[in-house]
């Protein structure tokens, strides 16, 4: 499918089925990451698979939005790692770990699969509980699964209001 087609379609799915994720669908989803650009390619990302069961757990006392996925990848960056612009002293490591978080998330829709990009969580809890996450910060949870046959799994209605390109675009 062409770009703006997967864009279109792809959505925050708040319900997952009990069907698996095969282990070479989410091998695709991480080639995504590495491929995705981040300045002067660095790469001051990382991405854990939490694939134990007590790796799935500490997810799921971290956050209530689970949504009943059984896979999940936690993103998260090092500024140490990242560059700096010059002039004014800003990272890019927030940057660089977003482009690559939103690169899994539409090869995720591209797959056939759903998520959402899980921002509310406890990230010093899940830090604490998984002490190879320290000294990262963390952005995201993607719990990827099979959308389940309910509302929940359908789009929220919010999903589908969009500012008129005359709000956000402004030619100078």
């Amino acid at each position: 499918m062409d770009f703006l087609t997967l864009s279109e379609q792809r959505y925050s799915c708040r319900s997952m089925s009990d069907k698996k994720v095969a282990p070479e669908l989410l091998e695709k989803i991480i080639k995504a990451a590495v491929l995705a650009p981040t300045a002067v390619d660095t790469q001051p990302f990382k991405i854990w698979n939490m694939a134990s069961e007590s790796a799935k757990e500490a997810v799921r006392s971290c956050t209530r939005f689970s949504f009943g996925a059984d896979t999940f990848l936690v993103v998260g960056y090092n500024e140490e790692e990242a560059w700096t612009r010059k002039y004014d002293g800003r990272n890019f490591a927030d940057v660089d770990a977003s482009i690559v978080a939103t690169h899994m998330m539409l090869e995720i829709e591209d797959l056939g699969l759903a998520t959402t990009w899980v921002g509310h969580f406890n990230a010093p809890k899940l830090k604490e509980l998984c002490p190879q996450m320290q000294g990262y910060e963390l952005i995201a949870i993607f719990p990827i699964g099979y959308a389940a046959d309910n509302e929940e799994a359908k789009p929220a209605p919010k999903h589908f209001i969009r500012k008129d390109k005359e709000e956000i675009l402004e030619t100078l």
